[in-house]
């Protein structure tokens, strides 16, 4: 019994350490550039990648997404509505991140139609091209 209990709690830290407890889901306090990937709506909408990931002292983090239009008039993001800077032909928001391992579910309304419609995205983060930002 006492052995089956060791390779239960065994294979249950293996588990913990391969799928990503061990990984951490935020880098320490700086400023980054790390690759994001949008997916959801027709395909057409991009955000700039790679994007600014500021990670603050108190462990919290913003993303600045820059759509590839400035049609974007808000973003929702875990319920929380965010509006955007307009510049350069750009809609321009910043939104928090709680982790570069997950994908990040967020809603953007546009307003390139003939009404506005909040548009389901996806956006995926390359954890591997997490880089310091000059």
């Amino acid at each position: 019994m006492k052995k089956r209990i060791i390779v239960l709690l065994l294979a249950a830290l293996m588990l913990l350490a391969a799928t990503g407890c061990a990984k951490q889901a935020l880098p320490k306090a700086g400023t980054y550039t790390i690759g994001v990937t949008l997916t959801g709506g027709t395909g057409k909408a991009k955000i700039q990648s790679p994007a600014e990931l500021t990670v603050f002292q108190d462990g919290t983090a913003t993303l600045i997404v820059i759509w590839s239009s400035d049609k974007y008039d808000y973003m929702l993001v875990d319920g929380e509505r965010y509006e955007p800077a307009i510049r350069d032909g750009h809609s321009i928001f910043a939104i928090p991140v709680k982790s570069i391992q997950a994908p990040l579910s967020v809603i953007a309304d546009t307003t390139a139609m003939s009404t506005p419609h909040e548009v389901e995205y996806t956006i995926t983060f390359d954890a591997a091209s997490l880089a310091p930002a000059s």
